[in-house]
């Protein structure tokens, strides 16, 4: 029987309350499925619903073939190469029975695995991981090669069903080669949670994971991204026609309202000359007759409204942010960093000389393991480097990979002003709302804010901080981040005035960002 993955009316509530998704009913055929939507909508959620980790609330989740599952996560503290392959106990067991060993026990851990040491040898050089010895300390590779080394352990047991949750994190351009390699090659199902347009690009369908449901494009990324902008227009419209419709509705509640009045006043003044039983007859017919014209518009005007309602509900929420930051301006030739023979601590880095000056924009490139982040740290003063020394000449500010620069217990008007002490309050919340968050949307609080909102926040934090930052330094910031928020990013790098420094393996991001130089660290 063929690989299969399906879904019956499947839901998931937190004990809390809150439904992440609702009522899911989908099959997944061998082929290439990726899924995609806004930080918090559930799609790690659901990969963990179909991996068995998670149970539903609701409903059935049937899988049929061998599952393999690669979450978001670190190895653990103190693991090896052989840990994170999930093959320490079975090379232990062939070690021993090829030093003798008859202990039943050994070849029940060997089983069919005779040949584990040569298929581990293929698999590490088919990812660029060749001659790295299993009793290595993982914490001595980088985060791309530890990603590639869980992506190994989960080949090793020739699953016919894969999941994948942001497997191009940390991967630098060679490594997302390898991984593409693999994911083309793959012939069962396969189900990737991914931002990387370029991996998205491979995919055969698009799950969008939105409001508790999923809905499927057939295509990659950029069809599914077609037909969400043309489905866009047609809602714009749909609201536009709606809109008018609802004046016009109104226009003529207020026309026969209008009109009943003036007929009122007339017919209380001709009822004087009338019998007071006949007048009385005519003024009840008038009142039902007034009553039903009424009511057949005001249900109209409500039919109308409700149309309106339903066409903004199609309308996605994917509001530009449009910042000036002046402040953050730096003058053409004004040297902004130098470094001279600077080696990082930790990574293969030669030594860098480095003259930043002005409103460049840099981007440190090179393979994993080289020292990239290493080397950030030390020209801002945040790591002592093996050799060289820097300056940095202007106020900077600085993203460190997966760190939070938020306090979850403050608001968002606190947490920017924390940055920003000496700003009135009122000056910061007409910035904020540049960033989106306009009206009591700032007094809330950090920690109950969705992803999108929290990066917008921090967004915020650093670019409007005092000093104003000359000099913006980010380490991979696109990492874990949905589409929207990589968009909400390139808007404000656009309006950014000062000088930028950013490591990253995002290439469609790179190419956004306009930049002045590419410098291979390595």
């Amino acid at each position: 029987m063929s690989s299969f993955l399906s879904l019956s009316h499947a839901s998931f509530v937190l004990p809390a309350g809150r439904t992440i998704l609702h009522d899911l009913t989908f099959g997944l055929a061998p082929g290439r499925h990726g899924l995609v939507g806004d930080n918090g909508s559930g799609k790690s959620t659901l990969l963990r619903l179909m991996a068995g980790e998670l149970a539903p609330t609701a409903g059935t989740i049937d899988v049929h073939g061998r599952l393999a599952y690669l979450p978001q996560a670190r190895a653990a503290a103190g693991a090896t190469v052989a840990d994170v392959l999930g093959v320490a106990a079975a090379l232990a067991a062939l070690a021993r029975i090829e030093g003798g060993s008859v202990d039943p026990a050994d070849y029940d851990l060997v089983g069919d695995g005779w040949d584990l040491p040569d298929r581990i040898e293929r698999w590490l050089d088919r990812v660029g991981l060749a001659g790295i010895e299993p009793s290595r300390p993982v914490s001595s590779v980088s985060g791309g090669e530890a990603t590639l080394l869980r992506l190994v352990g989960l080949m090793l047991a020739d699953p016919e069903i894969l999941l994948l949750d942001e497997p191009t994190n940390d991967l630098d351009g060679p490594a997302r080669e390898r991984l593409e390699d693999i994911v083309d090659a793959f012939t069962g199902v396969l189900v990737v949670v991914s931002h990387d347009r370029r991996l998205l690009e491979r995919m055969d369908h698009i799950g969008e994971v939105r409001a508790g449901a999923v809905r499927w494009f057939g295509g990659a990324f950029s069809d599914y991204a077609s037909a969400v902008e043309a489905e866009q227009e047609a809602a714009l419209r749909a609201v536009s026609a709606a809109k008018a419709d609802v004046r016009r509705q109104r226009q003529d509640l207020v026309d026969q309202q209008t009109k009943q009045a003036r007929r009122d006043r007339q017919g209380r003044a001709n009822a004087g000359s009338l019998p007071r039983i006949v007048a009385g007859a005519y003024q009840r017919k008038a009142e039902v007759s007034a009553g039903r014209l009424r009511g057949m518009h005001e249900d109209r005007l409500e039919s109308s409204r409700s149309v309106l309602t339903a066409a903004e509900d199609r309308v996605r929420d994917d509001r530009r942010i449009r910042v000036d930051l002046p402040d953050t301006e730096v003058p053409p030739r004004r040297e902004v960093l130098r470094a001279e023979g600077l080696v990082p601590a930790f990574g293969t880095a030669r030594p860098m000389d480095l003259d930043l000056r002005g409103p460049e924009r840099i981007a440190l490139v090179g393979r994993n393991g080289a020292g990239k982040s290493s080397l950030l740290r030390a020209m801002l003063g945040r790591q002592e480097p093996r050799a060289g020394q820097v300056t940095v000449h202007v106020p900077w500010r600085y993203l460190p990979q997966g760190v939070d620069l938020l306090d979850p217990e403050l608001t968002v008007l606190e947490n920017v002003r924390r940055a920003a002490p000496e700003a009135e309050p009122h000056a910061v919340r007409a910035q904020l709302a540049r960033f989106l968050f306009r009206g009591n949307a700032v007094d809330q609080v950090t920690g109950t804010l969705s992803g999108g909102e929290r990066w917008r926040a921090t967004l915020a934090s650093l670019l409007l901080a005092t000093p104003a930052p000359q000099l913006l330094v980010l380490d991979e910031p696109t990492n874990n981040l949905d589409l929207a928020s990589v968009a909400h990013l390139t808007e404000v790098l656009e309006a950014y005035r000062g000088a930028l420094l950013v490591v990253s393996h995002d290439e469609p991001f790179l190419a956004d960002l306009a930049l002045d130089r590419r410098l291979e660290v390595g």
